[in-house]
């Protein structure tokens, strides 16, 4: 097999080398430099994170593919199978690389990178993926072209790349372009101009500019009031809101409690709500109260206290407390980052009973219906109409259980753990032993105490929504 392989490599690396002298031989030369180390899909990534969502999330990812290929090909699969690079004087001196590689040839860790990012810029993106998998198929011709590397190398190390990206999906779930399904609503009606519309705006949500200006212009009879006017509700018709998903669980929880439908503007810096709901800009529920269509969707209550999204005990309400001490001096995100690591540092294990059942638990997650992937890291909902809690805990009373959980979550294994635990409930009672304890609900801390009633909400909110 081996010797059909070497025969199938000399005869195509002949064919490459017979290709007369033209003007992209330069190019593959410098194409072939500019991917070293990567740097090349990192120049990518930057240009695509300035665009929108999908071009984001195709970033991200590709470099997350790009890290597990180049591990994957050059500590693995180089130390594995040794091989000779093809001898430079097959090709003429022209074509050549100045620096010629010395580690083994099998696999190509630069078609490995190339072809890790753009599969996974294709998975997000398939307008970007066009885009940017000719410039991959290039560079891992150019390898072959420049006399590095024999085909096979190069076919090896494409296999390597998308099996990468494809692997992301373990951890990571693909971005939904559809919203999550929810309860039919017949009972919306229209708001020519806003007429009838209380729409509350926090101005300090998010990175952009304050969306009040754009309010106006598009519903020029609502009324616009701060986050401190939230009870001055006379005679209306709909409750708006444009803000981060803390802002929108306030303001959702009076919509419920009054019954009135909600105008929802994302402008927070996630707005996971208003993404999983399927609005994605104040164009998309405008023409949604222009046409007075919309949903109904579930909400979720512990103790009193509404939410969205969800609610969690033990590390995460402490992680929130001291990014926004730091948050104001390194901003959001590496706060968010130094936060965690100090959590994690110094986590102790709450003793609680969990629907009658007593446990030693690391944290709690509880979501606002069913989320996916199914680990420790949920992402998004497909649905907003079961009517159910997803509930995931972190055992402690395991031995090694935090080293297990870690483990578990980077192989994206965390189901078949025995430190974790995963339901979906329409309620949980959870009853802590010892001093009363902080609650996060939708990102936001709230108070103290010890019993915490968690209750699904079906049908709880009406939304306009396209």
């Amino acid at each position: 097999m081996w010797k059909r392989v070497s025969a199938l490599d000399k005869s195509l690396m002949s064919s490459s080398a017979g290709l007369p002298p033209s003007r992209f031989d330069r190019a593959f030369k410098r194409l072939s430099k500019a991917a070293n180390h990567s740097v090349l899909w990192f120049v990518i990534a930057a240009i695509l994170a300035t665009g929108k969502a999908p071009f984001r999330r195709g970033a991200l990812r590709g470099l997350a593919a790009i890290g597990m290929a180049s591990a994957s090909a050059n500590l693995v699969g180089k130390s594995l199978f040794p091989r000779r690079r093809p001898a430079a004087d097959l090709l003429a001196l022209d074509r050549r690389l100045a620096r010629r590689p010395t580690s083994s040839s099998f696999p190509s860790g630069h078609s490995a990178s190339a072809a890790a990012f753009a599969t996974a810029v294709a998975l997000e993106s398939p307008s970007a993926g066009v885009v940017v998998a000719p410039i991959a198929a290039a560079v891992a011709y150019s390898r072959v072209h420049t006399g590095v590397h024999w085909p096979t190398d190069v076919a090896a190390g494409a296999a390597v790349g998308v099996g990468a990206a494809y692997l992301t999906r373990r951890w990571w779930p693909v971005g939904r372009h559809e919203p999550a399904s929810a309860y039919e609503h017949a009972d919306l009606t229209p708001l020519q101009e806003g007429e009838g519309l209380v729409v509350v705006v926090n101005p300090h949500s998010g990175i952009g500019p304050d969306p009040t200006p754009q309010i106006v212009e598009e519903w020029p009879k609502a009324r616009v009031v701060g986050v401190d006017e939230l009870d001055a509700l006379p005679d209306a018709k709909a409750l708006g809101v444009a803000g981060g998903d803390g802002t929108v669980a306030a303001v959702a929880s009076l919509a419920a409690e009054h019954d009135l439908p909600m105008v929802l503007i994302p402008s927070g810096t996630l707005n996971h709500f208003a993404r999983d709901v399927g609005i994605t800009g104040l164009h998309d529920t405008a023409q949604a109260v222009a046409d007075g269509v919309g949903v109904r969707v579930d909400l979720a209550q512990v103790n009193d206290q509404w939410f969205v999204n969800t609610a969690s005990l033990g590390g995460y309400p402490d992680m929130v407390r001291i990014r926004e001490k730091l948050q104001r001096r390194w901003g959001k995100w590496p706060a968010a980052a130094i936060a965690l690591a100090r959590v994690l540092q110094r986590a102790r294990p709450l003793e609680m009973t969990i629907d009658g059942d007593r446990h030693l638990v690391w944290m709690l997650f509880v979501g606002n219906g069913p989320y996916r992937p199914k680990g420790f890291a949920p992402t998004m909902r497909p649905r907003l109409d079961d009517g159910l809690l997803d509930v995931r805990y972190v055992r402690a009373d395991r031995r090694y259980s935090r080293l297990r959980f870690f483990v578990g979550a980077l192989l994206g294994a965390l189901e078949h753990s025995r430190t974790y635990r995963h339901l979906e409930v329409a309620s949980l009672d959870v009853t802590v032993h010892g001093s009363p304890i902080s609650i996060a609900t939708d990102g936001e801390v709230r108070g103290q105490a010890t019993r915490f009633r968690f209750r699904a909400r079906p049908a709880a909110l009406g939304i306009y929504r396209p």
